[in-house]
């Protein structure tokens, strides 16, 4: 994360009813466990089941007295690819930031498609959720892929939080995040060139 007290500013875009929030709320509860601070808050507005969501969390050493929404992101992440065609998820994403995708196609694919002008990091997270939970929800695989993309905490500080979220599906949770997390790809800093 680079300086342990910078700030971390994450937007989550989903769509009603599948899980930014319980997201954002999970990942908070993690950096509070490493002695961080996080709030973490929904958008404001009308959540309508299918109807296009935000929700946020902040993350730093410091205290964050800040509660509004996130305009300017480090990191942002989509949990429906389909919002790509409605929503400008690269929306005042700060300089080296980078957009987390739930997509089966390559970063290149989806730059060239929706003329995305961020660093990509990708993964097919319906995939690993309709096989390790057997739904298609990917918050909790996503979380996976965020803190691949950005170290934001330490992927053993998200076990208590997903068992207590979950309770006996907290362990399918974890699998599907750490899945996620070992199959992300996430593009260099220059250039095109991805790793694993």
């Amino acid at each position: 994360m680079g300086n342990p007290d910078s700030m971390v500013e994450i937007r989550w875009h989903g769509r009603g009813g599948q899980g930014a929030v319980t997201s954002a709320e999970i990942m908070a509860q993690a950096a509070i466990s490493e002695g961080k601070y996080a709030p973490a808050s929904p958008s404001l507005g009308p959540e309508r089941r299918g109807a296009p969501v935000q929700a946020f969390v902040r993350v730093s050493g410091q205290q964050i007295r800040v509660r509004s929404s996130i305009t300017e992101p480090d990191v942002g992440v989509v949990l429906d690819p389909g919002l790509l065609k409605i929503v400008d998820v690269t929306s005042g994403l700060k300089s080296g930031g980078i957009v987390v995708i739930n997509t089966t196609k390559t970063s290149k694919q989806i730059r060239d498609e929706f003329k995305l002008n961020a660093r990509i990091a990708t993964v097919g997270a319906t995939k690993i959720a309709q096989e390790v939970l057997g739904v298609p929800i990917t918050n909790t695989t996503m979380i996976g892929a965020v803190i691949k993309a950005r170290n934001i905490v330490k992927i053993e500080s998200l076990i208590g939080p997903l068992k207590q979220r979950f309770g006996r599906l907290g362990d399918r949770n974890i699998e599907s995040m750490k899945r996620a997390y070992s199959e992300t790809i996430v593009e260099e800093l220059a250039g095109d060139q991805a790793r694993r």
